[in-house]
């Protein structure tokens, strides 16, 4: 207990500038990560549901691409919602102006942080990479789930099991 007493203290003391970059970031990750788990359980169900009830399979090559090319275009919705929330609370917490500029610089945060065109003030600038850290985990689950449908709809793994 003491450990954590002493953590949480850092973080709220004065002399540490950051602290409430990590107090803003840390349930935002957490936030982001449980909706794209929800959001990638779904999309798998409904992904097995609809390639189990094929009629033809001399055609499955073109569904199977069909399938993965509108499972990254929803995923790829996913990734916006999630910028969407960051932006919300960049906005929230006055580190950004307005919506489309915190929308702006959520996307390159979360996708390639350190090119984009606005900037935040220096005060706020640890939730932009605390951002880009979620961006890299939300992106990791993006890619695994993928890697695995692609190989449940893929003709030539299903042959081989």
């Amino acid at each position: 207990m003491s450990i954590a007493f002493a953590a949480l203290s850092v973080l709220i003391e004065d002399h540490a500038p950051w602290g409430i970059d990590w107090m803003w970031g840390i349930p935002l990750i957490v936030v982001t990560v449980i909706f794209h788990v929800l959001g990638l359980g779904f999309l798998s169900r409904k992904a097995i549901l609809i390639h189990h009830n094929k009629k033809e399979p001399r055609r499955v090559t073109v569904e199977s691409a069909l399938m993965i090319g509108v499972m990254t275009l929803l995923a790829t919705v996913l990734h916006g919602i999630e910028a969407s929330i960051w932006a919300i609370a960049y906005c929230f917490i006055g580190a950004l102006p307005n919506l489309k500029i915190a929308m702006l610089y959520s996307l390159g945060a979360m996708t390639t942080y350190g090119h984009q065109s606005v900037f935040l003030e220096d005060h706020w600038r640890l939730i932009g990479t605390i951002e880009a850290l979620d961006g890299w985990l939300l992106f990791g689950l993006s890619t695994a789930f993928l890697f695995w449908l692609l190989q449940e709809v893929s003709p030539n793994y299903r042959a081989s099991r």
